[in-house]
C-alpha cells in the first residue's frame, strides 16, 4: 500500500537533510511517484511549502498524527531515481542540503516562488486589526514592507493575532503557438467558395489557401498573418463558419531558430587521433565506467575525437554529454556540435532565458535530444541512457561552483559515469595538476595529442620585459615589439588578438595629494572606473557611483585614475592605430543577450581587425586569418595569495597562445610581464606542459598542497569582525579532535579580503590525506549552525577550493 511519502522540504531558515514524513491523500495515491514535486505544509499556522517525494512506503516511523500532502505540482517526476541518489551523495560530499542539490539540477522555471501574506485569525479580528488590514482578510508582504508595518506585524503574530502564510508560486509557463486545420473536405470548401460574396476577396482567399493543404496538414496562424496577410478576424470568420478549426499546441522555445548549420562529415583522423579514438570507442563498447585525460596541444583536433566517439555512441541508441566551461561555450562551439549533430543537439548555458533553459530541458527528458552540450549545471541534464561523458578544457576552475551546493562537475561526471557504466573523456591542452597525478597514479588513463592537425607548427612566443621598455623611455602600455606586429598584421589584412585580464577603465582613483583611495563601503576593496557609465563599481557587491571630480578628503581636484582596464587599452589602441577597426570584450560588452554571438561573428566575418578582450577571448576561439596573439600583462593571475596561481597563470598562457596560426598562416604570440623570469612565464614561452608539471609537483609536495593533500576550507561571515573571528576560533577547536596528528590546520586568519558585502570573513585551512571522522564532524558542525544562520552569521565549508581571496 502506498500510504506514506518521505519528502525533502524548502524551508530556507531549517534546512535538514533528513526527509519529513507525509500522508498520501486517498484521491493521489494512484498518481503520486517518486521524484514529483508536491506542496505540503509545515510548522505552525497555515505555512505551505514546496518539497521532492525521495520514498514511497507503507508505514511511518513517526509515531504522532502526520500531516497530509496538499497538491501534485508535476504530471511527472522531474527527479529519476538517479538524480535522488546522486543529491544525497552530493549533499554528503559537499557539505550542502538536498533541497539546494535538488533544485540545482532543475532549470529555474522549476523551482517555486513564495508569496508571504499576513492573514488575521478568525477569533481575534477586531475594530483596530480590521482597520489596520483595511478592511480585508491578509496583507501581502511587500504591502507590509512598503507601510513600514515589520515590527507591527511581529508583535501582533506573537499575540496569536495574525499568522503568517507561504503561498506556493510555480514558476513553470509553456510557449504555444496558433495553427489551423480544414476542417471540411476540399468539395465542400468548393461549395463554400462559390456562396461568398465576390467582393469578400480576403475570404475567398483563405479557402484558396485551406484547398491547398493537405487532410492533416496544418499551418501557423502566424505565417497566414504575414505572408497571405490574412487578418485574425478573416479566420476567426473561417472557423465559424465550419471552413477551418484554430487550435493552440505547444511549442519548444529555440534559441537558435534564426541560425543555420552547414552539415559537416567527419575529418580524416591522424595518427594520434586515430589511437585516443580507438581506445574510446572500445571502452565505450565494453561499457567500462574508465576515465580518460586527453592531453593535446591547443589545435590538435581534441573536438574532432570527441565527436567522433559521440558518433559512434549514438548509434548505439545512447545519448552524450559535453560539458564546456561557460567561458569557452562560444557560438562556434555551438556551430560544430549543431553542424555534426543537427536537431540531437540541446545546449543548455547562462545566455538562454529561463524559458528556453527549460524548454532545451524538456526536449532532453523528453528524449528528442541525445547530445547535451553545456556548462557546470548541465552535468545534471535529464538524460536517460549515458554512453559518454566530455568535459573539455577540465583544468577550468568554473567547474567548480562556488555557492551551495559546492560540487566540482567532474567528480558529479564520474559519479554519473558509474551509474550509467560509461567513460568519461577529460581534455585539456594543460590539465590540472590533479587530474594528471591521477593519471600518472593510474586512477586515469592518459591518452596524448603532442602535434597540431596538418602538423601546423605551435606559434613562436616572444616575452617582452616591461621594466626594460620603461627605461628606454616607452611609458605606453604597449612594448615597441607588439606595436609593431599588430601594425604589420594590419598591413597584411590579418588578424589580432589582445587580451588584459582586467575589466572596466583603471584600477582605482587616487588623490596625488593626499593619497586617499576610492574603496567600496561595503568591501575592503578600491573601486573600478567605467567610462562608458560614468561610474564607479565594485566588482564584489556591485556597489556603483558617481566619478568623483575632487578628493573627498582633502578636496583637491589632482587626481589620478591608476592601473589599467579594457576600455583604456582600447581608446590607447585608437590613438596608436587610428585605422584599426578594434571589437572589445568583457563581461560590460556582453552583458547582453546574444552579444557575445553577434561580436564573434563580426570579427568571423572580417569586419575587425584586433579583437580586445580579459579571460573570455583565451578559450574555444578558432579563427584561421588570427596570426597575432598579444597578453598585455602575464602578471595579473600570478601575483594573487593562491598556491595554483602559477598553475592558472601557465594554463592562461598557454590556451591565449593557442588562438594564434591556427589556420594556414603561422601565428606569433606576444607575451608582457614584469616578471618574464618566472617559471609559468617560460615554460608558457616554449609550450612545455611536461617541465611546468614536473617543477609544479615538485613545489605542491614541499608545501603540502593538492594533489599531495586534500583541502577543506571553512569561513565565517558576520557584521561584526569580533563575533566572526569568534566564532572560527570555536569551530577549530571543536574540529580539531575530530583530526589525527597528520592533518595540518593553517589559520584562523582574516580572508584575503577581510570585507565585503558589509560582512567579515574568517577563514580556516583542513590540509588532510585520510581522515574518516572529518566528513561526520562537518556535518555536525552544519547541522550546529542553523540557528546562527538565521541571526546573520553565515558558515561555508567548501571541500577542494579553488578560490582563496
Amino acid at each position: 500500500m502506498r500510504e506514506i511519502a518521505e519528502v525533502i522540504v524548502d524551508v530556507p531558515v531549517l534546512q535538514t537533510n533528513i526527509p519529513f514524513e507525509f500522508k498520501i491523500p486517498k484521491e493521489l495515491k494512484a498518481d503520486i511517484e517518486i521524484g514529483m514535486r508536491v506542496i505540503v505544509p509545515f510548522g505552525r499556522g497555515s505555512r505551505h511549502v514546496q518539497g521532492f517525494i525521495t520514498a514511497i512506503k507503507e508505514e511511518a516511523e513517526f509515531q504522532g498524527k502526520l500531516k497530509e500532502i496538499i497538491e501534485i505540482m508535476d504530471l511527472s517526476p522531474v527527479l529519476n531515481s538517479e538524480m535522488i541518489e546522486l543529491g544525497e551523495w552530493i549533499a554528503r560530499e559537499s557539505y550542502s542540503f538536498r533541497i539546494m542539490v535538488y533544485q540545482s539540477m532543475l532549470p529555474a522555471v522549476l523551482r517555486a516562488r513564495y508569496e508571504k501574506v499576513v492573514r488575521m485569525i478568525e477569533a481575534e479580528k477586531d475594530a483596530s486589526l480590521l482597520e489596520l488590514f483595511e478592511g480585508n482578510e491578509s496583507m501581502d508582504w511587500e504591502t507590509v514592507e512598503a507601510k513600514n508595518l515589520s515590527a507591527e506585524m511581529l508583535k501582533l503574530r506573537k499575540e496569536n493575532k495574525v499568522e503568517l502564510e507561504y503561498i506556493v508560486e510555480d514558476n513553470v509557463t509553456k510557449k504555444t503557438k496558433k495553427i489551423i486545420k480544414r476542417a471540411m473536405s476540399i468539395d465542400e470548401l468548393e461549395m463554400a467558395k462559390e456562396k461568398i460574396n465576390s467582393r469578400a476577396h480576403r475570404q475567398r482567399q483563405l479557402i484558396e489557401r485551406l484547398i491547398k493543404l493537405d487532410e492533416n496538414e496544418v499551418v501557423d496562424l502566424k505565417r497566414l498573418r504575414t505572408e497571405d496577410e490574412l487578418s485574425t478576424a478573416v479566420v476567426q470568420r473561417g472557423e465559424n463558419e465550419g471552413w477551418c478549426e484554430i487550435q493552440e499546441v505547444e511549442v519548444y522555445r529555440n534559441p537558435y531558430e534564426a541560425s543555420k548549420y552547414e552539415q559537416t562529415e567527419k575529418l580524416v583522423l591522424n595518427k594520434e587521433q586515430k589511437k585516443a579514438y580507438e581506445k574510446i570507442t572500445e571502452s565505450v563498447a565494453e561499457k567500462e565506467d574508465k576515465v580518460f585525460l586527453l592531453e593535446g596541444v591547443t589545435g590538435s583536433g581534441k573536438t574532432e575525437v570527441y565527436m567522433q566517439s559521440i558518433a559512434d555512441v549514438l548509434v548505439q541508441g545512447e545519448g552524450a554529454l559535453v560539458l564546456v566551461p561557460e567561458i569557452a561555450l562560444t557560438p562556434q562551439m555551438v556551430h560544430r556540435f549543431k553542424g555534426r549533430f543537427g536537431e540531437q543537439v540541446a545546449v543548455l548555458h547562462s545566455g538562454l532565458s529561463d524559458g528556453e533553459k527549460y524548454d532545451e530541458w524538456r526536449k532532453i527528458e523528453n528524449n528528442e535530444a541525445k547530445v547535451v552540450v553545456g556548462a557546470r549545471s548541465s552535468v545534471f541534464a535529464p538524460l536517460d541512457k549515458i554512453g559518454l561523458i566530455v568535459i573539455d578544457e577540465e583544468h577550468e576552475n568554473s567547474y567548480k561552483q562556488s555557492e551551495s551546493p559546492r560540487y566540482h562537475a567532474r567528480d558529479v561526471a564520474i559519479k554519473r559515469a558509474k551509474y550509467h557504466n560509461c567513460p568519461v573523456l577529460l581534455g585539456s591542452a594543460t590539465p590540472s595538476l590533479e587530474s594528471r597525478a591521477r593519471a600518472d597514479k593510474g586512477v586515469y588513463q592518459l591518452l596524448k595529442l603532442k602535434e597540431r592537425v596538418h602538423n601546423r607548427p605551435m606559434p613562436p612566443v616572444e616575452i617582452v620585459d616591461m621594466r626594460e621598455e620603461m627605461r628606454s623611455g616607452n611609458t605606453s602600455i604597449f612594448s615597441e615589439l607588439l606595436q609593431d606586429a599588430l601594425k604589420d598584421r594590419l598591413a597584411k589584412g590579418e588578424q589580432s588578438v589582445l587580451m588584459l585580464n582586467r575589466r572596466g577603465y583603471s584600477s582605482f582613483f587616487m588623490c596625488r595629494d593626499c593619497g586617499f583611495v576610492l574603496d567600496c563601503p561595503n568591501c575592503d576593496i578600491s573601486q573600478t572606473l567605467h567610462r562608458d557609465s560614468q561610474s564607479m563599481k565594485c566588482h564584489y557587491c556591485g556597489h556603483q557611483e558617481a566619478i568623483p571630480t575632487a578628493c573627498p578628503v582633502c578636496k583637491s581636484k589632482r587626481i589620478r585614475y591608476v592601473g589599467t582596464g579594457t576600455q583604456k587599452v582600447e581608446e590607447e589602441l585608437k590613438e596608436l592605430l587610428a585605422e584599426a577597426r578594434i571589437i572589445r570584450m568583457d563581461v560590460d560588452t556582453t552583458s547582453r543577450k546574444g552579444a557575445h554571438e553577434r561580436l564573434l561573428d563580426r570579427f568571423g566575418n572580417h569586419e575587425a581587425d584586433i579583437l580586445l578582450g580579459t579571460q573570455m577571448i583565451a578559450k574555444g576561439l578558432d579563427f584561421p586569418k588570427v596570426t597575432f596573439v598579444g597578453v598585455l600583462n602575464a602578471d595579473t593571475s600570478l601575483n594573487l595569495p593562491d598556491f595554483r596561481a602559477a598553475e592558472n597563470t601557465f594554463q592562461l598562457l598557454t590556451q591565449v597562445s593557442g588562438r594564434a596560426g591556427r589556420g594556414s598562416i603561422e601565428g606569433e604570440v606576444v607575451v608582457q610581464s614584469h616578471n618574464p623570469q618566472h617559471y609559468a612565464i617560460q615554460y608558457a614561452k616554449d609550450h612545455d606542459y611536461e617541465s611546468f608539471y614536473q617543477r609544479e609537483m615538485t613545489y605542491r609536495h614541499l608545501s603540502d598542497y593538492s594533489p599531495y593533500y586534500y583541502l577543506t576550507s571553512i569561513r565565517v561571515s558576520h557584521e561584526n569582525e569580533l563575533i566572526a573571528a569568534k566564532r572560527i576560533q570555536q569551530l577549530k577547536e571543536f574540529i580539531k579532535p575530530c583530526l589525527s596528528k597528520q592533518a595540518i590546520i593553517l589559520g584562523p586568519t582574516p580572508a584575503m579580503i577581510a570585507r565585503t558585502h558589509n560582512k567579515y570573513h574568517y577563514q580556516l585551512l583542513i590540509k588532510y590525506k585520510h581522515e574518516p571522522r572529518l566528513n561526520e564532524c562537518l556535518h555536525a558542525v552544519l547541522l550546529n549552525t542553523q540557528k546562527e544562520q538565521a541571526q546573520g552569521l553565515m558558515i561555508r565549508i567548501d571541500p577542494e577550493p579553488n578560490q582563496f581571496l
